[in-house]
């Protein structure tokens, strides 16, 4: 395999091994949006940035408080979830234009659940051709937007 040279990836990789606990807890309750890549603080979820997404845009909705499963999740969590759903995918659309979603749950480890401890909700904006050689040559993936730089749109919008 080849090396792809990108330093600034270092500060991610320093950051989640010294974080204590669950990262979307600390994320909530530190209250320093930009840090965290927090878009949005609800009355029951609050909307986050992917720290290691698959694609520009990739952000979680997550109910503020530390529940593992869906099943534990109040029916006022659950609307905030699904509204906050329907309204960062509206909001894509018009900071990114994708022809596309994916918007998934994850429960459990074997389920594919980085975090398996803290229930949350993905959308992932999808490009025709965004899924291209260099993943299944290279073992790479290109993301060609900046955290910051997407954190700044929606910060607009929200």
């Amino acid at each position: 395999m080849k090396n792809i040279w990108a330093p600034w990836r270092i500060a991610y990789i320093q950051e989640s091994s010294q974080e204590n606990g669950c990262f979307l807890c600390n994320a909530f309750q530190d209250n320093q949006d930009k840090k965290h890549l927090v878009i949005y603080r609800g009355k029951e979820c609050f909307c986050i940035l992917n720290r290691y997404p698959y694609n520009s845009g990739h952000l979680m909705i997550t109910p503020n408080k530390h529940k593992a499963d869906i099943s534990d999740l109040t029916d006022e969590e659950m609307l905030e979830i699904m509204k906050l759903t329907r309204d960062m995918k509206e909001t894509l659309m018009k900071i990114m234009k994708p022809e596309g979603f994916n918007i998934g749950i994850n429960l459990g480890k074997s389920a594919g659940a980085g975090l398996a401890g803290h229930f949350h909700l993905h959308i992932v904006p999808r490009w025709g051709g965004d899924t291209n050689f260099m993943p299944v040559i290279s073992d790479v993936k290109v993301i060609p937007q900046s955290l910051e730089d997407v954190h700044k749109e929606f910060k607009k919008y929200w």
